[in-house]
């Protein structure tokens, strides 16, 4: 005999709802009380007798006990059920009536509790929210008889699964060998927070994965020492400090100085780490004997105190330190743009150019007149160039250039008409359209180096490279814009020179499968990364031979003598430039070559991964919400953005 499976729905109905309608002819429901239903025997007339039942088993004994006679046709009624539920399910054709209310599925309490978690987690709201009476009727009103947890409870559950999520991710990052990291600092609201992403690749199925570490609150000046602390302390928590290959930054003159005191030296080029010997030669302690005696009579007391302050900086240890191409590029575009008015014909029409734009782009977003102007002229909206965003001139210019194609010179002359602005010159319009293709190039590559699931350090060299190359092929028909040009491509000879030439770069990008040696014709430069991998890759097979073996010591010292494994590492590293195709999955067929690309590209050559972190956080750290604890804060960002591991 079938069961009620809910029989909260039928509490709730506003007229009683027999839960077995087979049996309403000998019994009838009168109410319900304690998750039982009461019902009113007929057969008991005229003097009813009535039985709490919560399955019709109860039911059952009541007839075999008081009505034995009609015990066969109860029976009856209820095989007939059976039979009638068998045959609906044994047939292809949908059953006819509708599901029941109290044949639907039980929700209980706790899963009610994880998908209201997961509404504050994932829909960023207040916590307080749950107390409203509005939450509280719809919850309630979806699921009868539940009760919703208050604003504590909530507050307590995120630092619970937040501690979970935090285990889980120190497992999963224990398991890989390399990983790379982006930092950046943001201020909201009369507080300060630092900003930690982790990136690596996932050594089976070679996809990029990330997560965020934290975003703690810095207190006091950011000062390089403060930075380095806090970004150690990041980095001991999670236990990552020996794995990551790289950090990458902005430009900022106190990270620049953390990583230069105290990240690792670059084996290329980089000077040695403040802190060493001022000039000071060791003798090798060759003269320890002889100047013994004359050592103990010159014995110079000094302040133990004062050596013991003095920073060795040797107190934190921080990796390699990469700046933001995209922070760089947007120098360039913009900084190094500006040294193009050296030209005067360059800097008439540029300014002139530049300075009625700028009288609409104020217009437009100051009056609310102006903006429907605009809108019934242009069919869209000009968009404000903001100093800090990056390719936002370029697109406020694009726009423009975009209505003066599509809507005709007219349109953009009828808004300068109403607006009151100067119109602009079939010149200076043609400045626009130049300028707006000069740059586009320079906008694609930050795009670019921008991304985060696709994008690894061997796209930064090829992308610069073929930028240049761009810049130099519109040289040739530039009209307007040939100092732009000149400025931009010294521009990314100052800014980028040092990372064109950088052996381990190149050598990122000859092991990037999308690029191999295609992306330059330079001899030279291929060379150079090509030695950088095949001296690796030794290295590598060395190591990997030295760990692999269990022999005695003296076996271990004469090891290196055995010159097999290099040559099988060169032949890998042929067969890998030889082989056709150009998909990531190229790389599992040959091991040395996909375990150095995986050290050399899981770094990001941009920190916009940090940045787009920080654009959550401003959803949660709204101003209504500027009292929130640093802690509670940094939980539920943390859970937001790491669905994958909790």
């Amino acid at each position: 005999v079938p069961e009620v499976l809910d029989k909260s729905a039928v509490y709730n109905q506003p007229t009683l709802v027999h839960p077995w309608p087979y049996l309403e002819e000998f019994f009838e429901m009168v109410g319900c009380k304690n998750n039982s239903f009461r019902m009113r025997c007929k057969l008991c007339a005229p003097k009813y007798h009535e039985l709490m039942a919560n399955s019709p088993s109860n039911l059952k004994k009541h007839i075999e006990k008081k009505h034995p006679t009609r015990l066969e046709r109860y029976t009856q009624l209820t095989s007939a059920s059976l039979k009638r539920k068998s045959s609906t399910e044994g047939s292809l054709a949908p059953p006819s009536k509708q599901t029941k209310l109290w044949e639907t599925q039980r929700v209980s309490q706790a899963s009610v509790d994880k998908v209201v978690l997961k509404f504050i987690v994932q829909g960023l709201p207040p916590p307080h929210v749950v107390q409203q009476q509005g939450f509280i009727d719809l919850v309630q009103h979806l699921r009868p008889n539940t009760n919703v947890m208050t604003r504590n409870t909530v507050v307590n559950k995120v630092t619970k699964a937040s501690i979970e999520m935090r285990r889980k991710l120190k497992a999963a990052l224990s398991e890989i060998e390399f990983i790379a990291t982006t930092t950046d600092c943001w201020t909201a609201h009369r507080r300060s927070f630092i900003g930690v992403t982790a990136h690596w690749f996932n050594p089976q199925t070679l996809q990029r994965s990330c997560a965020a570490l934290a975003c703690k609150q810095l207190k006091g000046s950011h000062t390089f020492s403060a930075l380095a602390g806090a970004l150690n302390d990041i980095h001991t928590e999670f236990n990552i400090r020996e794995k990551i290959v790289r950090t990458t930054t902005d430009n900022g003159s106190n990270f620049l100085k953390a990583f230069r005191i105290y990240g690792q030296t670059d084996e290329n080029n980089n000077p040695e780490p403040v802190g060493e010997s001022d000039g000071e030669e060791d003798d090798g302690g060759q003269n320890d004997d002889d100047d013994e005696e004359e050592s103990v009579e010159g014995v110079e007391f000094v302040d133990a105190g004062a050596l013991l302050d003095e920073d060795d900086y040797l107190e934190y240890q921080l990796p390699k330190h990469h700046r933001c191409a995209c922070h760089l590029l947007n120098l360039v575009s913009t900084v190094d743009a500006l040294k193009a008015e050296v030209n005067p014909l360059y800097k008439r029409v540029s300014r002139s150019t530049f300075a009625k734009c700028s009288s609409l782009w104020n217009k437009s977003s100051r009056s609310t007149t102006a903006s429907e102007v605009i809108e019934d002229h242009c069919k869209l909206q000009f968009l404000r160039p903001v100093a800090t965003r990056w390719n936002s001139l370029f697109s406020a210019v694009e726009r423009i250039v975009r209505i003066t194609r599509e809507q005709g010179e007219g349109a953009l002359a009828a808004v300068c008409s109403e607006l009151d602005t100067p119109k602009f010159t079939p010149v200076e319009l043609a400045f626009l359209a130049e300028y707006a293709k000069t740059m586009s190039p320079v906008a694609k590559a930050l795009d670019v180096l921008q991304g985060e699931t696709s994008v690894q350090m061997g796209w930064l060299v090829p992308t610069i490279t073929l930028l240049r190359t761009k810049l130099q092929q519109l040289n040739i028909a530039s009209k307007f814009c040939e100092p732009l040009i000149a400025a931009l491509l010294s521009g990314l000879e100052k800014r980028f020179g040092e990372m064109l030439t950088d052996p381990e770069l190149r050598a990122a990008a000859i092991l990037v499968p999308k690029f191999k040696t295609c992306w330059t014709s330079d001899e030279n430069i291929l060379k150079l990364g090509l030695d950088y991998i095949r001296s690796h890759l030794d290295c590598q097979a060395e190591n990997h031979v030295s760990e692999g073996s269990q022999s005695s010591e003296e076996e271990d010292f004469f090891s290196s003598l055995k010159k097999t494994s290099p040559l099988e590492t060169t032949q890998q590293l042929d067969a890998y430039l030889g082989c056709p195709r150009d998909t990531a999955e190229v790389l599992k067929s040959f091991p040395a070559v996909c375990q150095l690309s995986l050290k050399l590209n899981t770094a990001l050559p941009a920190s916009a991964a940090c940045e787009r972190l920080f654009t959550v956080a401003g959803l949660i750290f709204r101003p209504k919400r500027a009292h929130t604890g640093s802690k509670n804060f940094e939980n539920q960002l943390l859970l937001r953005l790491n669905k994958a591991y909790w």
